[in-house]
């Protein structure tokens, strides 16, 4: 019984790609994957661990709640309390999440804190997912 993927007598098998590559350098032909350009699109590490912040931030259900609720305007705590239907513990630790991603501003009046949409990005972000959610 012959081995499809052997190279050679020696019955090594050898990765489909590594395969494909021995292919090209016998044809005499550059393999395609030493384009110099490759090394360009590879995103830097910082700028993926920023986007993978956001995501993580409002990867939870009742973070996209408490935004989408202040998507018209900023709101107290204890509206987002009676909002969500949660208590203070959870809402408070949500909101702290939100602001330390960037996602929530504070404002202080009196006793009362108020949260409102840091950037008007977030709600861009949140519009786009619904809409390729839609496409699904």
């Amino acid at each position: 019984m012959s081995d499809l993927s052997s190279s050679g007598s020696t019955g090594e098998t050898e990765s489909a790609s590594k395969t494909l590559r021995r292919l090209e350098s016998d044809e005499g032909g550059e393999s395609c994957c030493d384009d110099p350009i490759l090394e360009s699109r590879r995103a830097d590490d910082e700028t993926v661990a920023a986007e993978l912040a956001v995501f993580k931030t409002l990867a939870n259900e009742k973070r996209l709640r408490i935004v989408e609720a202040l998507r018209d305007g900023e709101l107290c705590a204890c509206e987002l309390e009676a909002i969500l239907d949660a208590p203070q513990s959870t809402v408070s630790s949500h909101l702290s999440r939100l602001r330390e991603g960037g996602i929530l501003n504070t404002r202080k009046e009196g006793k009362w804190t108020y949260y409102r949409i840091a950037d008007t990005a977030s709600l861009q972000l949140l519009d786009l997912a619904a809409a390729l959610g839609d496409d699904s």
